[in-house]
């Protein structure tokens, strides 16, 4: 019995609690968090059942803490978990799984099967059978404060860059501003022109905003590979940051998972409230809004439609303030079939874009995102996640759909009325 297989198992011991036996006493396997994941239904394999994929979990919780169980396996009637089983299952844990929590939307019982996931991910980390692309991203973040390798001076390049290109200032370290801006990696290598809008925004309303040195990243692999002290850490710093530049409200960039590492799961990783708010950027735009203190003009004269990034509309609750503003600006918005807290993921969440060995099981999920685009005969996708953006555009590629994928914040940044506020 190796040393990481028995870490695992411990692991897994020490996250059931009293909401996990709850849950797994209480499924009634109807088979509908199946019909809810996208995984399930573009392959029809029943092994992506979502409440499948907890089975070495719900084994050893039946096992340990449960009267039967216990005696079944005193017995030998019962097969406790392998290390064998736990490598056999890493691919449906990590690869199957973007955490999108639409199952536990539509679990008849109440379970959240998400977060049994996210608990689960605790076990296959410690036992060592996270894929390696999320194990080099996370130690990536650890040495380099990006699970991309993003350095601050490329940071300050494009802080260069977008201040020559729109006339704007993009302050660093400044004390005790209104908002401490975080960005993703991807935003700071495939989408610069996203904090071009944020400081073009923020001069237009008025308000102060800062970037930090030491905590300029949003993305939170620990939480994505299954790691709290490692999630702990990345949240630790972006607190530090917070608290140090005495800032009122820190912004999570358009990025699903950054959302709920730093706003739901962040205090209680650190074990206390936090002494300034934290907002999706949607958020702070849609606050400026009814403030008075944002107003848009113009508008885009063609069919469009918005993807619901899922830890930001369902997980999240940020899913008005998208089509409040777009509605502004798009006399053509179309909703999507299945649209807002219900709306399909694009399939890379969870860590899942950064596995390479989930390549191919992706772009086949993705098929579940493309008949949502087709039935609208539209051209144009907007949506407020980088990773979704990235997802996206590369199965777009791959389906030889001419689609044209849009940032919202960035949107907004186009239509400012430039008049007066």
């Amino acid at each position: 019995m190796s040393a990481s297989y028995e870490r695992g198992i411990n692991a897994f011991m020490e996250v059931i609690d009293a909401p996990v036996a709850s849950f797994f006493s209480s499924c009634v396997h109807c088979g509908l968090c199946a019909e809810s994941c996208l995984f399930y239904t573009e392959t029809g394999d029943p092994q992506y059942a979502p409440i499948h994929k907890l089975e070495p979990l719900r084994r050893t919780w039946q096992q340990e803490y449960t009267l039967l169980g216990r005696l079944a396996k005193l017995a030998g009637l019962a097969k406790p978990v392998t290390d064998e089983e736990l490598a056999a299952w890493s691919p449906l844990v990590y690869d199957s799984c973007s955490m999108c929590g639409r199952c536990s939307m539509v679990c008849p019982v109440g379970n959240d099967i998400t977060m049994m996931i996210r608990k689960m991910r605790e076990g296959m980390a410690a036992a060592g059978h996270a894929p390696e692309g999320l194990v080099t991203a996370t130690a990536r973040s650890i040495t380099s404060g990006s699970p991309a390798g993003v350095k601050w001076v490329t940071v300050q390049a494009q802080i260069k860059r977008m201040q020559a290109q729109f006339g704007i200032e993009i302050p660093v370290n400044k004390e005790g501003a209104d908002y401490l801006v975080l960005m993703s990696s991807w935003e700071i290598l495939n989408y610069p022109e996203y904090l071009g809008a944020v400081g073009r925004i923020f001069a237009k309303a008025g308000a102060t905003w800062t970037l930090a040195d030491d905590a300029y990243e949003a993305t939170n692999s620990g939480i994505q590979i299954g790691a709290s002290d490692l999630a702990r850490q990345l949240v630790g710093r972006i607190v530090a940051a917070a608290e140090r530049l005495k800032v009122k409200c820190v912004i999570s960039p358009e990025c699903g998972h950054a959302y709920t590492a730093i706003r739901w799961e962040g205090p209680n990783l650190m074990g206390r409230a936090f002494g300034f708010e934290v907002k999706h950027i949607l958020e702070v735009l849609d606050d400026l809004r009814r403030a008075g203190r944002l107003k848009l003009k113009g508008s885009i004269d063609k069919p469009l439609t918005y993807h619901d990034p899922c830890q930001i509309s369902r997980r999240g609750g940020v899913h008005e303030q998208p089509r409040t503003l777009l509605n502004q600006i798009a006399p053509q918005f179309r909703e999507m079939n299945d649209g807002g807290t219900m709306n399909w993921c694009c399939g890379g969440g969870g860590g899942v874009s950064a596995n390479e060995r989930a390549e191919a099981l992706r772009t086949i999920a993705f098929k579940r995102k493309k008949a949502q685009i087709e039935e609208l005969g539209v051209d144009t996708v907007v949506t407020a996640c980088a990773n979704c953006r990235v997802v996206i555009e590369e199965a777009l590629e791959h389906y030889h759909m001419d689609i044209e994928m849009l940032g919202l914040t960035e949107l907004v940044a186009e239509h400012l009325d430039e008049e007066g506020i």
